[in-house]
């Protein structure tokens, strides 16, 4: 289920970022250029969640939260957008995608760089449905840091729900795992359907059975250990 938070009116930011300005701090090629000029209506940093917005103290991996608003020209963003933006802003952001009175929010998993801090590392992106933009939002939940803010953020956009005590960053890890199997699932199941010979069709269920094996595995909650 796809969920909208209610974010306080002390984070409210409202400021329209002109697409030059990504622009300068990405560096991004003509084709992605051509995105934001065919794709993008306008972007707006909406909200920004930190210490002194919001009272959660911040952390060395996520310092402040930002909350991007994007209006769309048709109903479809690249991921080459989103990513221009997320290395232009040195922050965690969670987008908000607009187009005809619907939302859909979208992010990247975004942590520093271990071998150096003033980069960053960016996940696959997760994204939740269309919803109208009319729905409820819920209200940020109460935790004691901006890290655990951002994981209770984030939990929502991922496919299948965390493991017991598993970290944000494990539990991302795990989904594009999930997600590559799941390409690797599509390949088998293609290459059953188009073989003919009966010996090459038995190896490839074999190989399919043990490819669901594995996939079942990464869903699966590990046993608890005694």
């Amino acid at each position: 289920m796809t969920t909208l938070f209610q974010y306080p009116p002390n984070a409210a930011f409202g400021r329209v970022l002109p697409k030059n300005k990504i622009y300068q701090h990405a560096s991004p090629n003509s084709s992605v250029k051509e995105l934001f000029v065919r794709q993008v209506e306008q972007i707006t940093w909406q909200f920004k969640l930190a210490p002194e917005t919001i009272n959660i103290k911040g952390t060395k991996a996520v310092p402040e939260i930002q909350i991007f608003s994007i209006t769309l020209k048709e109903g479809e963003l690249k991921n080459d957008v989103l990513h221009c933006i997320d290395r232009a802003i040195p922050f965690p952001i969670f987008f908000e995608l607009r187009f005809e009175e619907r939302i859909k929010p979208v992010a990247s998993y975004k942590r520093p760089n271990e071998a150096d801090s003033t980069k960053w590392v960016l996940s696959e992106y997760f994204e939740g449905k269309w919803i109208p933009g009319s729905v409820s939002r819920v209200p940020l939940p109460v935790v004691r840091d901006l890290s655990l803010l951002y994981a209770e953020l984030f939990s929502p956009l991922l496919p299948y729900p965390p493991r017991p005590q598993e970290s944000l960053k494990d539990s991302v890890e795990r989904m594009e795992c999930v997600r590559l199997k799941e390409k690797d699932l599509e390949r088998c199941e293609a290459r059953l359907r188009k073989e003919r010979q009966f010996n090459r069709k038995v190896e490839i269920n074999a190989e399919l059975r043990k490819l669901k094996k594995e996939f079942e595995e990464l869903l699966s909650s590990p046993p608890v250990e005694d």
